[in-house]
């Protein structure tokens, strides 16, 4: 990457890298995304097959990159991201237990985000002449619990900070030949369940907009892929001493659905998304095809999940009988979601907390990315007030 970066006004982005997908969110909320949270290393010629057409496709679903970045353990290197991945045989997801401060696929999966965004036609007006896009973002983003809490934040923040990062598009609808320089002017990474707090009570200019809930002692419980955090919120703030993070999310569930199922019935599933999507299908939930016959997995899922929302009760009732004058728990997430019929039950057979779930499946989802774009978008418009003086102070003495 040689030569000067050109210095273009910075764009804002809210992007959670949640452990099933990223969601991101672009500009003044015109743009978004949504990529599954798998990456499959690759060659520089991936072959197109039969009657695919790049220039018909959707990008999204074609997702072919080499990405450069020294912050990266292994720079240079070629990925299918998102759906094309979930195709190899070699794909990868985030493991159980790994932190998603330290993993390049965290980094990739954001990286390719950013290009994606910077490659949209709107955007192309910062492309030079020899197919280089320059882009600059404002960039608000967030991490587990846990994982703030240990520190990782700085190291991560800092990694966004203090490079230039580039994604190559290779054998990518509408973007073949295409490259984008990213630079971050700012990076905000927030705590997940102070963000999620911030969603429930504020609109996207933070003005309080649930005054039932702003007072009220309550627990937010964020259940992951990977890990579950426990906010604690009293006095309009998150309780940091208080809130906890676990390494305990779906993914080995989905794992061990994924596994039983091709054990039992000799089918294989591509990747957990695709378990995902046959226990919360709207018809013939719980049910795949062997050998054109409609199967019923549903023995299977009601173990494997009901001993997980066990567990994750169990850290509901120890945060709540630590803070007994709790009013009320939303569980939120894609975790949630999966869980929410076992916990529900469960609460009504045992001690039967007030807890609450969202109803409305992209409210839950999208929840964090929301929140990241409420508070990046608030920082960026404080700074360019804050910046109006001095702009004006410069100009008289012009």
């Amino acid at each position: 990457m040689k030569g000067m970066i050109l210095m273009v006004k910075a764009r804002i982005a809210a992007i959670d890298v949640g452990n099933d997908s990223l969601k991101g969110i672009f500009g003044k909320m015109e743009a978004e995304i949504n990529i599954p949270n798998i990456i499959a290393r690759d060659t520089e010629d991936r072959p197109i097959i039969g009657v695919e057409e790049l220039d018909n496709q959707d990008p999204v679903d074609g997702i072919h990159i080499r990405v450069h970045s020294p912050t990266l353990k292994d720079n240079n290197a070629i990925y299918r991201v998102g759906y094309l991945a979930t195709k190899s045989s070699n794909a990868t997801e985030l493991d159980p237990g790994s932190n998603k401060s330290e993993e390049d696929q965290t980094l990739i999966m954001l990286f390719a985000a950013l290009a994606l965004d910077a490659a949209r036609d709107e955007n192309k007006n910062n492309k030079t002449s020899n197919n280089v896009i320059d882009v600059t973002y404002i960039l608000g983003t967030g991490l587990p619990l846990r994982e703030v809490k240990e520190g990782k934040d700085v190291g991560y923040r800092s990694r966004l900070l203090s490079s230039v990062h580039q994604v190559e598009f290779l054998v990518t609808p509408k973007h073949q030949g295409l490259k984008v320089n990213i630079r971050f002017e700012e990076v905000k990474v927030y705590p997940e369940g102070f963000a999620a707090f911030i969603n429930l009570v504020m609109d996207n200019e933070l003005n309080i907009i649930n005054k039932a809930l702003i007072d009220k002692r309550i627990l937010i419980q964020d259940i992951g892929g990977l890990s579950t955090d426990i906010a604690v919120i009293k006095n309009r703030k998150v309780d940091d001493d208080k809130a906890q993070g676990f390494n305990l999310g779906v993914a080995e569930s989905l794992e061990a659905i994924r596994e039983e199922i091709r054990s039992k019935h000799g089918i294989e599933l591509d990747s957990r998304r695709d378990v995902v999507e046959i226990i919360t299908k709207k018809s013939d939930r719980n049910h795949i095809m062997v050998k054109g016959s409609r199967t019923s997995v549903h023995d299977i899922v009601d173990r494997v999940l009901l001993e997980l929302a066990k567990k994750q009760y169990r850290h509901l009732r120890n945060i709540w009988q630590k803070n007994s004058q709790t009013e009320i728990c939303y569980f939120i997430g894609g975790g949630s979601l999966i869980l929410k019929d076992y916990l529900k039950t469960l609460n009504n057979n045992l001690d039967g907390y007030n807890i609450d779930f969202f109803e409305d499946e992209k409210e839950s989802i999208w929840m964090m990315a929301n929140a990241y774009f409420k508070l990046i978008a608030d920082y960026n418009r404080r700074t360019q007030k804050e910046k109006q003086p001095e702009e004006q102070k410069l100009a008289k003495t012009k």
